[in-house]
């Protein structure tokens, strides 16, 4: 577990706000409440948070739309909290740029899990002196070195998981991995459903590579064999 990580809870249900505060606090994170998006948002201006754990149905702004607009600005894992019926929000949550999901209701352990397996593929800061290694694939590079992805002098902004798919991808270029070898390292648990949620991310990775997504050149589907990085 990464120690002293700070985590925005953002729940309209005070009751569940509190129960979650009390349980990861007990299990040594440092947890910020907000009743809504407005409030998070507030928060975010002042603070800075390694994740932030957000509930989907609020009244006035959404988790979701609150979620686009977060990756405009923030590369912060966010974990969203579904209702077991809405399949297609989970789908919507994670094009619109969450880290992963859980289904209401849940286990606080099972919760804790997720966080920490976030909070482990989240990039660490590389050595200064270390010399960058980058690939290149047109006109964006990504260095290994640092976990970052560029395309000229500007930085472009990966999730955590975006970040965990690239450091596999680059480890093994010009080699298919499997979407079942995906899901593994991910820390997800086996399943159709989370291979679509890969092919979800995949798909957000392609728009930040590809210049042309739908037909990409990079990250290329292998039929029957999963997904593979081709840089130049």
């Amino acid at each position: 577990m990464q120690q002293d990580a700070h985590i925005l809870i953002v729940d309209d249900d005070e009751r569940i706000r509190t129960l979650l505060q009390k349980f990861l606090s007990r299990h040594g994170y440092w947890v910020t409440p907000a009743r809504d998006a407005a409030h998070a948002r507030r928060l975010l201006q002042g603070l800075e948070f390694d994740l932030i754990v957000l509930d989907v149905m609020m009244p006035g702004e959404d988790g979701i739309s609150l979620t686009a607009s977060l990756r405009e600005e923030i590369s912060t894992p966010i974990l969203l909290l579904t209702a077991k019926a809405e399949s297609h929000e989970r789908i919507l949550g994670l094009e619109s740029g969450a880290d992963d999901y859980l289904t209401k209701p849940f286990e606080p352990k099972e919760l804790v899990l997720r966080i920490n397996a976030i909070l482990r593929r989240s990039p660490a800061e590389a050595p200064a002196n270390e010399p960058p290694k980058t690939i290149q694939m047109g006109d964006t590079r990504y260095d290994l070195t640092r976990g970052e992805l560029w395309r000229g002098g500007e930085i472009i902004r990966l999730t955590a998981t975006e970040s965990t798919l690239m450091r596999i991808f680059s480890a093994a270029p010009h080699t298919a991995v499997s979407r079942a070898k995906l899901v593994e390292e991910l820390g997800r648990d086996d399943g159709q459903a989370q291979e679509r949620a890969v092919d979800v991310q995949i798909t957000r990775l392609r728009r930040k590579i590809e210049s042309d997504p739908k037909n990409p050149r990079y990250l290329q589907t292998v039929r029957g064999a999963g997904y593979m990085l081709s840089p130049d």
